[in-house]
């Protein structure tokens, strides 16, 4: 699979005329200046020097707000300081809000070179929605959706675990719901609670409990492979390792490497399934799993391999190139 990469560009809480329970726009951008154009030009002048012939494989990617609801002349001032660039990048990519597209915009936004726009729809059930203040409904994700597609664009979907109201089975049916729109990518970001936000507040007042981080790698982890299991790529699981997020954070499941945890949890899920179908005896057993995921196999710290020792199992770990990854092949 090949490494999704972004020369990402944040417009920190622009354009969005909410404020929903979870959001903390500087916390999670890590700026709180709106850049100029002059300084997207600079951005890219780093990366194209940084990068190389390798920018070919890289995005130029506007997020951290509502893309489409800001100012028209700002708007179309950062994309105007991008078009010298575009012959280098794969593509120009934004996020914005389902409520915020419309057939005018997209037809702007393609003029400009736009290639993947995504939408964060976060729930498909609209009293998550409505407790968590987003301000539009699962209707909207399915409308933006539909009018991305039919214009042409690559379609990113983006959802939420862990929000007031919200239960495992319930991103299970916002997984479903959100597959029905074929979307290319997908993120999947559990909720956070942040120092400023509404779900501090809740948080501190004993109105919300959020999932411990062993539940949410839980149903992470059947998110992952549930998307895996019909080829869209999961571009993204959790949110990026920054300090100034650790410093505003309040509580919630965060892991700097909450993904690989996850594919941790398939592997194990895979082994022990396999052991228990086989009716394996303890002993020696090998498990074969694709080229680069041994790590994960063995987990952090080494935590599946002991779990599979404590159940007498004494694992060794090899590759097998024709194995897709997350899959696995036990040889006892």
């Amino acid at each position: 699979m090949k490494t999704h990469a972004n020369i990402a560009i944040f417009v920190p809480h622009q354009g969005c005329p909410h404020t929903c329970t979870f959001c903390d726009q500087r916390a999670i951008s890590g700026r709180q200046k709106a850049p100029t154009p002059q300084e997207v030009t600079n951005i890219l002048d780093r990366a194209l020097e940084q990068m190389g012939e390798k920018s070919c494989c890289a995005e130029i990617a506007f997020f951290g707000g509502s893309f489409t609801a800001i100012d028209a002349a700002y708007r179309r001032g950062l994309l105007r300081a991008v078009q010298p660039y575009r012959p280098h990048f794969r593509g120009i990519r934004l996020s914005t809000r389902p409520d915020a597209v419309s057939g005018e915009i997209l037809a702007e936004l393609k003029e400009f070179g736009v290639t993947a726009i995504e939408l964060g729809a976060q729930s498909m059930d609209d009293r998550v929605l409505s407790l968590a203040q987003r301000g539009h409904t699962a209707a909207d994700v399915e409308r933006a959706s539909r009018l991305i597609r039919e214009a042409g664009f690559s379609l990113g979907l983006q959802m939420m675990t862990g929000l007031p109201g919200d239960a495992p089975e319930g991103s299970l049916e916002t997984a479903r719901r959100l597959t029905a729109l074929q979307p290319d990518t997908m993120r999947i970001y559990p909720a956070l609670t942040l120092e400023g936000t509404e779900l501090a507040r809740l948080y501190r007042e004993g109105r919300y409990q959020p999932p411990t981080l062993e539940e949410t790698v839980e149903l992470c982890a059947r998110l992952l492979l549930y998307f895996q299991e019909r080829n869209i790529p999961v571009i993204r699981l959790g949110l990026h390792q920054e300090a100034k997020l650790q410093e505003r954070l309040v509580a919630g499941p965060y892991h700097p490497a909450l993904r690989e945890l996850c594919e941790g949890k398939i592997l194990l899920d895979a082994a022990l399934e396999q052991l228990a179908r086989r009716q394996a005896a303890p002993g020696s057993v090998t498990l074969y799993v694709a080229p680069g995921s041994q790590s994960k196999m063995a987990g952090q710290n080494r935590r599946n391999l002991k779990r599979l020792e404590a159940l007498g199992y004494r694992c060794s770990i090899r590759t097998d190139a024709l194995l897709k990854p997350l899959q696995l092949r036990v040889e006892c």
